[in-house]
């Protein structure tokens, strides 16, 4: 494992370059993703079941997102019984702000400073990821906040259909920005992993 003691110094991250409003990783920081494109990942010898796991999370992050949009629209159009849906947003709402928020401390603890360090010249993408994490922990808040108001609502009366429509707004909102991050993060860190393939990480 490595030194939990080692820590990130953080740097400001300039408004051009926060999640909401950037459309990807300055050219900067872009020559180690064109020194090991995606196309190439599952082929490099140092592709590890690490890489397959991360990534395999990631999707699962892209999955629920979908399903919990599916299911905001489905309750919305009345194809789907308040209290049948209400279960699933309790299953799956939860399921999304616990898992992120885990994978995003599991990142910011050990996973980026020992990375930082090994590429100095991505550290400035780290600095932008761990950003982007705060950013996205008071969107989870937020979210948390207006599944929970869905919860508390009988589904017979109209504040349901509000509180729901609030929150499917919110979703469409957090798209953008959650795809935004994973496919950052994938190109920072992925290229980072075949390049060192670090024995701490295998």
């Amino acid at each position: 494992m490595p030194d939990m003691t080692d820590s990130m110094i953080d740097m400001p991250v300039p408004d051009e370059l926060s999640l909401s409003q950037r459309s990807g990783l300055p050219d900067a920081l872009r020559s180690l993703i064109e020194a090991y494109p995606r196309a190439g990942w599952v082929q490099n010898p140092n592709y590890s079941q690490l890489i397959a796991f991360w990534l395999d999370r990631h999707l699962m992050f892209r999955r629920l997102l979908d399903q919990l949009d599916s299911d905001a629209k489905s309750a919305l159009d009345g194809l789907e019984a308040p209290e049948q849906y209400k279960r699933k947003l309790h299953r799956f709402g939860g399921m999304l702000i616990n898992q992120l928020h885990g994978h995003h401390q599991i990142e910011d603890a050990q996973y980026f400073p020992v990375m930082a360090k090994l590429e100095k010249s991505a550290e400035r993408g780290f600095d932008i990821l761990d950003a982007d994490h705060h950013s996205l922990d008071g969107i989870l808040s937020n979210l948390a906040n207006s599944a929970n108001t869905v919860l508390q609502h009988d589904g017979a009366a109209g504040g349901f259909i509000d509180a729901t429509a609030t929150l499917k707004g919110q979703l469409d909102a957090f798209r953008p920005m959650l795809n935004r991050h994973l496919t950052d993060e994938e190109e920072l860190v992925v290229p980072v992993l075949l390049k060192y393939d670090p024995p701490q990480f295998r």
